[in-house]
C-alpha cells in the first residue's frame, strides 16, 4: 500500500461513510469496488496492528473512546468499551468470530418484519467474510487459561467449544502468535485500493437534511487535514477546521452509541436510540497452582451450556487488569496480585431483557447513555457468577475472587453459597463490549428506525450499517452478524441505487 496522503478533503462524493469499523469498512470496500466514489470519515487515528501492546494502558489511551472507561448510567451503572480509531472495535477486541445463529435470524425476521432476510444468503456472506479474515482455530494447544475453562466445563459435563478467530499464524506459530485480521488489515486497504478515501481525525457534527434527503455532511477536522490509506503515521499540522462534503448518500457506521447520536443531532426522529441492548458481564479472578496468565491474549474457549441466557469466557488478564478485577475487595484480595501470573480473569455474560437509551444533548458531542437492568437480569447475573465460580473450582482453582464489593474468597462449594447470598448487581463491577440495537432494522415502523436494508424510514438516502441495526442483543459475539448484515445491505444499495454524483443530487 502506498504512503499516506496529506491533502484537502473532497468537496463532493457519491457516498460518505461515517466510521470505519466492521460495518463501515465493509460498506466502503464494496461500494468503492462497485464504482462509487466513497469518502470514509473516521474520528480516530490510523494505528497499525502490532504498534501497541494489546490490552495495555497505551492502547486504551490511543484506541479506545474515553480511555475505555465510558459508562451507561443506571442502577447499577455499567461500563462499556468502544474503539475510537481506524478499524473501530475490530482493532481492540479479542478477534472471536461466531456466525449469527439460524434460529436468531428466524426470530428477527418474524418479530421485526425484516424482508428478504435469506438464510442461504447470510451463510454465503459469512463464508466470504471468513475467507477474507482468515477465520480459523488456534494452531496447537490453546493458552493455559483457555484450557482451564474448558477443563472445568468438561468436568461438570457442560457444553463448551473453542470459538474461531480472525487471525493469521506463522507456519510454526502457537496460540499467542496470531495477527488479528482487523479492518486496517483487510477491508479498509481493499476499499482504498478501489479508490475510497479514508479521512482520519474527522468528527462528524451533523448531516444536512432537507425534505428527507441528505445533501451534505458537516465535519470538524482535528490535527489538520489527513487523508490516510497507509500504515505509516500521518503528519498532523495541529490545526482544526470545519467543512462540509456534498454527497448523494450517507452510510452512518459510527457504532451503537454514536450512530443514533449523529442521527438525533441531525434532526431525524423516530425510534432512534430507544432500545440500546447489550450483554452485561460480571467477572471473577481465579488463582491456580500453575502459571496460566497470558497478558496479551484472551482464552478462546467458551461455555455455552446455558446459552443464550448465560455464557462464560475469558478476559484479558495482564497484571493491571488482574489488579482491577481484585479491586472490589482489595483489603481481602490484594495479596493475590503478587501471584498474578497464576491468576486469570473470566466473565459470565448474560442476554439481558433490560433496555437502554442514547440521547443527544445539545452542545455536547458525546450523548447521554442510560441502561436499566430488570429483576430477571439481576437474578441471572447472580446465577451466572455462581456457575462460573463452580467451573473454576472444577478446573482446579485454589481461590476464586468475585468482582463485587465485599465478596468473599471462594475456596469450595460452601463458599460459593455464601458468595451468591452476598451478591448484588448494585455491588458488582458490571461491564460490556457488545453494544447494539439502537437503530433496529425492519418494516415494523413502531419499533424499527431503519428498513430491512438499513435505510432510515423517514429519509431517502440516509443509511445505517453497523451494530445499531441488530434488532436485539444476539447472545453471541456480534461481529459476524454485523459484517453479514453490512455486506447484505451494501449489495442491495449497489443493486438498486441509481448512480448519481454529489453535484447532480444536490
Amino acid at each position: 500500500m502506498s504512503t499516506h496522503m496529506n491533502g484537502p478533503v473532497p468537496y463532493e462524493t457519491d457516498v460518505v461513510v461515517v466510521g470505519s469499523g466492521a460495518g463501515g469498512a465493509t460498506t466502503a470496500a464494496l461500494l468503492a469496488e462497485a464504482g462509487f466514489s466513497v469518502v470514509v470519515l473516521e474520528e480516530g487515528r490510523w494505528i497499525p496492528q502490532g504498534a501497541l501492546r494489546p490490552f495495555s494502558l497505551e492502547q486504551m489511551t490511543q484506541q479506545y473512546r474515553g480511555g475505555g472507561v465510558t459508562v451507561a448510567l443506571g442502577r447499577p451503572s455499567i461500563a462499556y468499551a468502544e474503539g475510537r480509531c481506524a478499524g473501530g472495535g475490530t482493532e481492540i477486541n479479542s478477534g472471536l468470530y461466531i456466525r449469527p445463529p439460524t434460529e436468531l435470524l428466524h426470530r428477527w425476521r418474524r418479530d421485526f418484519h425484516i424482508s428478504d432476510l435469506d438464510d442461504d444468503e447470510i451463510a454465503e456472506i459469512c463464508a466470504e467474510v471468513e475467507s477474507s479474515l482468515s477465520v480459523g482455530f488456534v494452531p496447537g494447544r490453546p493458552t493455559a487459561a483457555s484450557e482451564r475453562l474448558r477443563d472445568g466445563a468438561i468436568a461438570l459435563g457442560w457444553q463448551q467449544n473453542e470459538a474461531p478467530r480472525w487471525m493469521t499464524y506463522p507456519p510454526s506459530g502457537d496460540a499467542t502468535s496470531g495477527r488479528r485480521q482487523s479492518m486496517t488489515e483487510t477491508y479498509l486497504p481493499r476499499g482504498i485500493r478501489a479508490g475510497a478515501q479514508l479521512v482520519t481525525g474527522c468528527v462528524v457534527d451533523r448531516l444536512e437534511i432537507q425534505h428527507g434527503r441528505v445533501s451534505a455532511v458537516s465535519y470538524r477536522l482535528n490535527d489538520g487535514p489527513v487523508a490516510s490509506g497507509s500504515k505509516s503515521e500521518p503528519q498532523h499540522t495541529g490545526a482544526t477546521r470545519t467543512g462540509r462534503i456534498r454527497c448523494g448518500a450517507v452510510f452512518v457506521c459510527a457504532g451503537a452509541i454514536h450512530s443514533p447520536a449523529l442521527l438525533q443531532r441531525s434532526g431525524i426522529g423516530g425510534p432512534i436510540g430507544r432500545t440500546l441492548a447489550f450483554h452485561p458481564t460480571v467477572k471473577l479472578a481465579a488463582r491456580f497452582p500453575q502459571v496460566v496468565n497470558v497478558d496479551d491474549d484472551v482464552p478462546v474457549h467458551q461455555v455455552k451450556e446455558f446459552s443464550p441466557n448465560i455464557s462464560f469466557g475469558g478476559s484479558a488478564s495482564n497484571s493491571g487488569l488482574v489488579a482491577l478485577a481484585l479491586s472490589d475487595h482489595w483489603q481481602v484480595f490484594k495479596d493475590a496480585v503478587t501471584d498474578w501470573q497464576h491468576v486469570a480473569v473470566y466473565y459470565a455474560a448474560i442476554t439481558s431483557q433490560g433496555k437502554g437509551r442514547v440521547r443527544s444533548i445539545p452542545g455536547f458531542h458525546d450523548p447521554l447513555v442510560t441502561y436499566h437492568l430488570t429483576g430477571r437480569d439481576r437474578h441471572v447475573l447472580r446465577s451466572g457468577l455462581g456457575r462460573l465460580g463452580l467451573t473454576m473450582l472444577q478446573a482446579g482453582a485454589t481461590e476464586v475472587y468475585p468482582s463485587f464489593r465485599g465478596a468473599p474468597v471462594v475456596r469450595n462449594r460452601a463458599d460459593l453459597g455464601a458468595m451468591q447470598q452476598s451478591f448484588s448487581a448494585m455491588k458488582a463491577s458490571l461491564m460490556t463490549v457488545h453494544l447494539c440495537s439502537t437503530v433496529p432494522l425492519g418494516e415494523d415502523r413502531d419499533r424499527c428506525a431503519a428498513d430491512s436494508f438499513g435505510r432510515i424510514h423517514s429519509t431517502a438516502n440516509v443509511y445505517v450499517n453497523d451494530a445499531s441495526l441488530l434488532p436485539t442483543a444476539p447472545g453471541v459475539n456480534p461481529q459476524g452478524s454485523v459484517m453479514a448484515f453490512a455486506i447484505r445491505n451494501a449489495r442491495r444499495f449497489i443493486a438498486t441505487a441509481h448512480r448519481r454524483t454529489a453535484r447532480t443530487s444536490a
